[in-house]
Parts: structure tokens; sequence; C-alpha cells
């Protein structure tokens, strides 16, 4: 993966910003020595490493703004940093820029429950919010996997899912308010605790941009009632084929499940070993569907999906009697990702969304390309949205399985796309998925996305050498195409 050169100017001129720096974040606020900064050398993207030319650790938006700013001034990069669990290399620091970590930024600020509302700093983790509110019966839905370690303020740069996302919505459908800095050092507002903002959907925009917008300092959320009746159905099946069809059946028949996830058997057989949670050994694909509400409705739609299990072949059939019972069952999904690691030395966890009804051909023809390549592969995703989560396996110090396995992820990409899927669903398009941006946008698409991010940094110094493959100039973007001779709309006024 090729970033851009890094400017030996900038490198020269390290002390003096780690001077200018001090004097706004002063004490033990900037990281330089290169021990400390391996910390920092990546994020859940372990494949590649580079070393920050230093690390800043604010701890409030006014250094945060004096630090935008005074970078551009002296025109020097910066890349934000919430928790490091981007598994797209969404915050892979620069050898040429600036890291924010923004760590220090760990407190909820305010509770507000006749509002349903959450006010709190980016670095807050994604369960914190929800053990803020659980003594008053309320949780925050989105709920990705790294909960227990992932900041609020990454989940808002990815868009962050999870388990629950496929009926309460992902982080933009949470998200009312955010506090911004600009890459000038202006501090903007967008939203807060009211239901819709006036004016162009800025929040929309900011919500999943990767932290090349800007630095977000302060979020309000958006925190619901905790449902009257939850439970889990366990669900084994002789193929993954099958699985892949009782999905789209669920979804069909107008069920919308709380959570639908799926799991086949080396992701199984690895999540049990580590978490111990009674799952079947003996099948290739296992559902896991969580309803809620009343009761009385949880009942029904329970019956009614254990009638389309059948229908399609499930051979394990098991409703959580308690809620302990079904904290369980999430155990091993929830923790499938780490008890992947224990059975490999290395592995890449892509993410690419596609139509539910292209589940069992998306298997099948992964299946094909694991023997293509030699490399295992688990799977693991939200199936109810489409959202896979292939893990490929292999060991880093072989030599070209690094190799092999990326070139492995980007074919199971392309074809998400080619089936009428998109290239990521959560976990951003960061350095992992940037090269493969043509296959499913045209040059027009993207220069019209980098108009966007021209608009807000219009020198690239935020976060600069993600997501685009190709980035265009500012200037060069907004000049006046010619076509065939003629101006577009001539007869608009020019000045």
């Amino acid at each position: 993966m090729k970033m851009p050169a890094p400017d030996q100017g900038t490198i020269a001129r390290r002390s003096e910003i780690v001077e200018a720096l001090r004097r706004i974040v002063p004490g033990e606020g900037v990281i330089v020595d290169e021990d400390e900064l391996q910390a920092y050398e990546c994020d859940g993207l372990t494949a590649y490493k580079q070393l920050p030319l230093l690390v800043v650790l604010p701890e409030t938006t006014e250094q945060v703004s004096r630090i935008m700013r005074w970078c551009h001034e002296n025109n020097v990069k910066i890349v934000p940093r919430g928790a490091g669990t981007s598994l797209s290399g969404g915050s892979f620091p620069l050898a040429d820029a600036v890291t924010i970590g923004l760590g220090k930024f760990n407190k909820i600020l305010d509770v507000d429950f006749d509002n349903r509302t959450v006010v709190a700093q980016p670095g807050v983790t994604n369960l914190a919010i929800t053990s803020a509110v659980a003594h008053e019966g309320f949780y925050y839905a989105p709920d990705p996997s790294s909960q227990i370690a992932c900041s609020i303020g990454g989940n808002v740069a990815e868009n962050a899912g999870g388990v629950h996302c496929l009926k309460y919505g992902l982080t933009t459908n949470n998200l009312l308010g955010l506090e911004m800095v600009l890459p000038d050092g202006e501090v903007v507002r967008l939203g807060g605790k009211h239901l819709d903002a006036g004016g162009y959907d800025l929040m929309g925009i900011v919500t999943g941009s990767e932290g090349m917008l800007g630095v977000i300092t302060e979020l309000t959320v958006r925190i619901l009632k905790s449902p009257e009746t939850a439970k889990a159905v366990l669900m084994g099946f002789p193929s993954n084929e099958q699985a892949g069809d009782c999905v789209a059946d669920i979804i069909g028949n107008g069920i919308i499940p709380a959570g639908l996830e799926m799991m086949d058997k080396p992701a199984i057989r690895a999540a049990e070993d580590f978490v111990h949670a009674n799952y079947p050994l003996d099948v290739e694909a296992l559902l896991i569907c969580e309803l809620d509400g009343p009761a009385a409705e949880v009942g029904h739609l329970i019956e009614r999906v254990e009638q389309i299990a059948k229908d399609n072949g499930a051979t394990e059939l098991r409703v959580s009697r308690d809620d302990a019972e079904r904290a369980t069952f999430w155990a091993g999904r929830k923790a499938a990702f780490p008890a992947v690691g224990r059975i490999s030395p290395d592995y890449l966890c892509m993410d690419g969304t596609i139509p539910r009804k292209a589940l069992p051909e998306v298997l099948r023809r992964m299946r094909e390309m694991s023997d293509k390549y030699g490399l295992r592969v688990a799977n693991v995703f939200h199936a109810g949205d489409g959202n896979l989560h292939p893990l490929i396996l292999f060991d880093a110090n072989q030599p070209d399985e690094l190799e092999k396995a990326e070139a492995f992820g980007a074919e199971i990409l392309t074809m998400c796309v080619e089936v009428g899927g998109v290239l990521t669903g959560e976990h951003g398009v960061g350095i992992e998925k940037r090269d493969l941006m043509p296959v499913m946008f045209g040059e027009d698409d993207i220069k019209q996305q980098q108009r966007i991010k021209c608009a807000f940094d219009p020198d690239h110094l935020v976060n600069p050498g993600k997501v685009y493959p190709t980035l265009h100039r500012c200037a060069e973007l907004g000049k006046l195409h010619v076509t065939g001779g003629r101006l577009p709309f001539p007869d608009i006024p020019r000045f």
C-alpha cells in the first residue's frame, strides 16, 4: 500500500513544530520519543505501520483550534486519531504529519433523559454511553463489536454500525449534533438536541467523512428506551446457502429483527472455543436473530422466524430462555474477531455490503476464491443488512501471504460491487479500499466528492492520502470544463 511521499521540508522542521505545539499543549502533551510513538504506528489495520512525525494530546477544544490554526498557517498536515480501532487504516499516521490524539476528550458532559440525549466528548467509548444511562432503562443503539474500546468520535468518522443497527440505524441515524474544528481552526456547531436541523445536511457530510474534513470535539447522540422484551433465536443450518436464503426470507416476510447475524463454520468453532457460548459445532452456518418489543409481539415473531428457519432446513433451533442466555448467544458473535485471532497469526477483516438476495451466491464464490488463493476465510457478518465481514487468515511471516490476502480481499470487494453492493458498510475506505474506489465510482463521481473535501480543506492538510487513489488539486476541480467547444449552460450570466 503506497502512501504519498513524505515532505522532507516538514520533517526537517520537526523541532520547530514540536516547540510551537508545546506552547499550545504544555507538559507531557507532545510525544516525540520514538519508543513512545510506536504506540501510534498503526490502527486496527496492523498490516501497515509508520511512525508519526509526532503526537499531540490536547485536552480542550480551544487547544485543538490553536493546533489546527498553527498547522494550517504553517502548511503542516494533521491526522486525527481516536481509539485507533479503525480496520481500514483511517487513522494511519504519516511521517510528515502531526497526529492529534483525542484520548483525553473522555468525558460525558450531559445526560438528558427528558430529551433522550447524551452529550459526550469524542474519546468516550461507545459502550460508556449505554453504561451511563442503563440505570434508567436507556441505551445507545449502534453497537460495533469493538464497542468496549472504540470511541464515539471514531464512530462518527466511520459511520459505525453494529449488530443492532438493522432496526435502529447506524451512527448517522442516532447523531443529533456535533462541535467540530475546521482545518483553519474555526470552531463550528452543527445540529443539537432538536430532532432536525435546518439548511444543508452538513452532519450527513461529516458523518462517515473519515477524519478528512476536520476534528470533532463534542457530540450529541440519541438514546433509546430499552425494549420491554428481547429474545434471541439461535438457528443452525447444514449449508451457508440455506442460512443465506433464511435471511432473505425473514426480511422478505416483513420482519425487521433488532439484529440478524451470521457466522460460518470456521467462525463458529473459533468463537465457541474462545467464549464457550454453547454453539452447535455440527452445522455449517449459524444465524442469531434477536426480536424485541412488547412481549406478545416478540412471541408472535419468534414463531414466524422459527417456521421460516424450518422451511429453509434448519437443524438447530434454540430460543433464549432469559437475558443471561441471550447475552451468551451474543457473546460469541461479539468476540468473533479476537476469537479468530487465536487460530491464525494474522488476518484481514474485510467490509463490503451486498443485496441480501445475493448472499448465497457471494458465499459460494468466496469459497472458490479461498481455494484459488490457498487461504482460509471465516465469515462473520451483519446478515440482515448484507454487511459482510470475511476474515482472511494468513501468516505475514510467510513469503507473499500478505500480498495474496490483499488480492483475495480486493476480489471479494470487487465482487460485492458486481452483485449490486458497495465497497464498505461501516469500516470506511481509509487506505485499505482506497485503490478500489474506481471499481465503484467513475472519475466524475470521485471528483465531485473531492470538491466537498476542497470546500472544507482546500490545502489537503487533514488526513491526506486516504480514501481517494488520485488526489486532484482544488484549483483543478474548480475549473470550468468545456466540451465540444461549448460552455455548459451558456445562457447563465458569467462574471
